[in-house]
């Protein structure tokens, strides 16, 4: 499971879903093909479950959310993604819950991160572990393959341990969200599979808006550092960041960010929309997570061209990593490095990649390749 590179849909928005019931799901029916053709083999859902608004104010595990549709369109759903080869991962928000969730019993006597609608879990109770076992058995029976564990970061990394349904789904594979702290540290005492890689997703697109690849080059030391204990799941956005054609202050370096991220170890993912350059500015407000959390049309066909360049450039870049899975594990090197040019080695036993960045205003030559500027080549 570890070699999926997931495109990540966010449900609610992607469908347009508002507070009237409708059958929404089957418009992501429509896009698996595209997610194929892109490269992509598995299908990253958030929040499909019934929730007062955003999907991680749930108030009911087992049910999907009305908004969406239901069981029926849920069923079909994975059985489309399965039938083109495609994985499916859920996002389990077991952290916190809304208000009107149904067990108020089971609720700790404080607010998440000071959102007065959403509520912690006492993760002390053995109902809440039963639960949140149950949950995930249910769903698994359904045929999801994979779980994205929300603001696993703020849940006891033991409960996870405990919880999790090893033994009866063995294949299954548990991520969760952890945004600062001891990665590997988290993923021992969870046992979780893997941990989202934020601090390889800020040194990224920082190091390309300030033109400091040192930056870069300390975050991928220590991302080396924790494949001998797990390999992380890396982005350059998700559903709760700027999008990347927004953060970065040159759209020329959106491929630079990409060819890092398909070239460095990890499980790489692929926010939708992010691949048509879609921009989207995420703000510290209610309601603030709306521009980057649009809807889409009903079909790809209906996209509008200036996102085509991006398009193809997710192909050519996940057309070597599906080319090269070996990468997922490689250990990466720093061979040449200055402020505004670097040389990247990907080595796994005898394989390589060498990914040669240039962010300077001129043309640079490194040992035997000469890379234009504001440009970047692989060599493989």
């Amino acid at each position: 499971m570890s070699d999926v590179i997931w495109w990540q849909v966010y449900p609610l928005g992607f469908t347009g879903a508002d507070s009237a019931a409708a059958h929404r799901l089957p418009r992501i029916e429509n896009w698996l093909d595209y997610a194929i053709e892109l490269g992509c083999s598995g299908l990253l859902l958030g929040p499909v479950f019934a929730s007062e608004t955003h999907g991680y104010d749930t108030v009911d595990h087992l049910r999907i959310d009305p908004r969406l549709g239901d069981d029926s369109d849920f069923d079909r759903l994975i059985a489309a993604a399965h039938q083109r080869g495609l994985k499916v991962a859920l996002d389990g928000v077991f952290n916190h819950v809304a208000r009107s969730f149904a067990h108020p019993e089971w609720m700790a006597d404080r607010t998440f991160e000071g959102h007065e609608h959403l509520v912690a879990l006492d993760h002390t109770n053995p109902a809440v572990a039963s639960y949140v076992t149950k949950v995930l058995e249910h769903w698994l029976d359904r045929g999801v393959d994979a779980w994205r564990l929300d603001a696993a970061y703020a849940v006891p990394a033991e409960f996870w341990r405990a919880v999790l349904p090893r033994e009866r789904y063995p294949d299954a594979w548990f991520f969760g969200e952890v945004i600062h702290g001891d990665y590997a540290g988290y993923v021992a005492k969870s046992g979780l599979d893997s941990v989202t890689q934020y601090e390889l997703w800020k040194a990224i697109w920082s190091s390309l808006n300030d033109g400091n690849f040192f930056e870069l080059s300390y975050a991928l030391g220590r991302h080396n550092a924790l494949l001998d204990t797990f390999v992380p799941q890396t982005f350059v956005g998700n559903h709760d960041v700027t999008r990347l054609a927004t953060r970065l202050e040159d759209e020329r370096h959106i491929g630079h960010a990409l060819a890092i991220l398909f070239t460095v170890a990890g499980v790489p993912s692929v926010y939708s929309g992010d691949e048509q350059a879609f921009q989207g500015l995420k703000e510290d407000r209610v309601g603030g997570d709306d521009a980057i959390r649009p809807e889409f049309p009903e079909s790809p066909a209906e996209l509008a061209p200036y996102g085509e360049a991006t398009y193809r450039t997710h192909q050519e870049l996940i057309g070597v990593r599906r080319r090269n899975p070996w990468l997922t594990r490689s250990r990466t090197t720093v061979e040449q490095l200055a402020n505004r040019t670097m040389a990247l080695r990907s080595v796994s036993g005898d394989e390589s990649v060498l990914l040669l960045l240039n962010i300077g205003d001129d043309e640079f030559r490194f040992e035997g390749e000469s890379v234009p500027a504001q440009s970047w080549r692989l060599l493989t």
